[in-house]
């Protein structure tokens, strides 16, 4: 079968799409933005990703601003200074509440490194392991808070966060040991 000139060939691509729109100047913006961001280069990638919002084509128009509030999030989280580490707890438990919780660990981690003896934070980090399923982690956390500060027990005690921990009896026993 010979090729007929008057018939016009199918682009590859998607069908009834432009065959270049997955490799147009949008697009080409956006990857170059994504991988901004895959090296840890949020000012940048936060600056591509602005500059392509009004432009964006409507399919990558969501992506783009949940990668704008991504690297805010990450340029936030870098410039952060605490005064006092009673600040930067205030900051990780408002993290924790937000539903940020690998943020709100690395602040708990944070206070830990410089303040090894700073009971509420490894309270903070026994109430993280408590949301997220931690169990083991918990209890170890929450036993070395109880441990540097006595009243961290009275306090998990009425704490609604471990509601999740109520069950098991190694974390009854914590809170509410035998006295001998």
């Amino acid at each position: 079968m010979a090729h007929d000139p008057k018939k016009k060939s199918v682009p590859s691509g998607k069908p009834g799409g432009h065959p270049s729109a997955s490799t147009g100047p949008a697009y080409q913006h956006y990857q170059a933005a994504v991988q901004l961001i895959q090296q840890g280069k949020f000012d940048r990638a936060l600056a591509a990703f602005e500059k392509l919002l009004p432009a964006a084509p409507p399919e990558l128009l969501e992506r783009c601003k949940m990668y704008i509030s991504t690297c805010q999030r990450q340029l936030e989280k870098h410039n952060l200074t605490f005064l006092t580490p009673e600040e930067n707890y205030d900051y990780a438990i408002s993290q924790l509440n937000t539903g940020y919780y690998e943020e709100a660990r690395d602040q708990f981690n944070s206070i830990l490194e410089a303040h090894p003896e700073a009971d509420y934070a490894l309270y903070g980090l026994a109430l993280l392991d408590a949301i997220t399923g931690r169990t083991q982690d918990c209890l170890s956390n929450l036993g070395q808070a109880i441990e540097l500060n006595p009243r961290n027990r009275l306090q998990a005690r009425a704490d609604n966060d471990f509601q999740s921990m109520a069950d098991d009896p190694r974390f009854t026993e914590l809170l509410y040991p035998e006295v001998p």
